[in-house]
């Protein structure tokens, strides 16, 4: 029995979002991070802006351009994007505004491999772009280093 294309779902496009208390700065850390791009929404805001549909205090200025105020995301370079939103359409990271800081462990992490004898470097990297080491981890599965970016989210580079 062969399977026709029709018969197979296509894969889910998602997006990991994270709570953050400055959206915008977590949005350039982890760009920095990963080596992403914050999207650029200007003109999708602009427009939104002129219809009425979106009232002024849900806006600010960012890196010169209007953005959500609320909302920002990053995504990888290379994934396809709206080009009338500016959002993407593949791997991506959406930072929303709440008013509480984290509390508690991360349920949900990022690990970053940066590759074979690279993990100081990347550590070093990260760190001087807001990042702290929590913990250096040696286990018989392997070694990483924990850390927390800016707002205390933890992430392990392995």
């Amino acid at each position: 029995m062969t399977q026709t294309s029709a018969a197979v779902p296509a894969p889910l496009h998602w997006k990991l979002v994270i709570d953050a208390v400055d959206p915008h700065a977590q949005a350039d850390f982890w760009a920095a991070a990963l080596h992403y791009e914050v999207e650029d929404n200007s003109a999708f805001v602009e427009r939104l802006l002129e219809l009425g549909a979106l009232p002024g205090e849900a806006t600010v200025e960012f890196h010169g351009r209007a953005a959500f105020r609320d909302l920002i995301a990053v995504r990888h370079p290379d994934d396809p994007y709206d080009e009338e939103r500016g959002t993407g359409l593949g791997r991506r990271l959406l930072f929303q505004r709440v008013p509480e800081t984290k509390a508690g462990k991360n349920r949900l992490h990022l690990d970053l491999h940066p590759g074979d004898g690279r993990r100081a470097d990347e550590v070093g990297r990260l760190a001087g772009l807001g990042a702290r080491v929590l913990r250096h981890v040696r286990e018989p599965a392997g070694e990483w280093v924990v850390m927390a970016d800016p707002e205390g989210n933890e992430f392990c580079v392995q």
